[in-house]
């Protein structure tokens, strides 16, 4: 299924989707292994990078990032 944009009407909308179920839309090409395999090692490596990061900082980085993202939170809510 193609990706639709969000801001279609309701007409425009139901076209689409006949298009796509009769098959006048080209679907999207398939991603090939290579790719594949470079997306999730890439997402296993973003996984892993937060919590190497925290490691390596000191008690007081850490103080200060959480003080940060809390004043950033209660300026948010205000």
């Amino acid at each position: 299924m193609s990706k639709r944009p969000k801001n279609m009407d309701l007409n425009q909308l139901a076209k689409c989707i006949v298009d796509e179920a009769t098959g006048e839309i080209e679907p999207e090409p398939e991603i090939d292994e290579k790719k594949k395999a470079a997306i999730e090692s890439g997402r296993l490596g973003g996984l892993k990078g937060g919590k190497s990061r925290a490691e390596k900082l000191t008690p007081e980085e850490r103080a200060d990032i959480a003080r940060t993202a809390a004043e950033a939170r209660w300026r948010k809510n205000s």
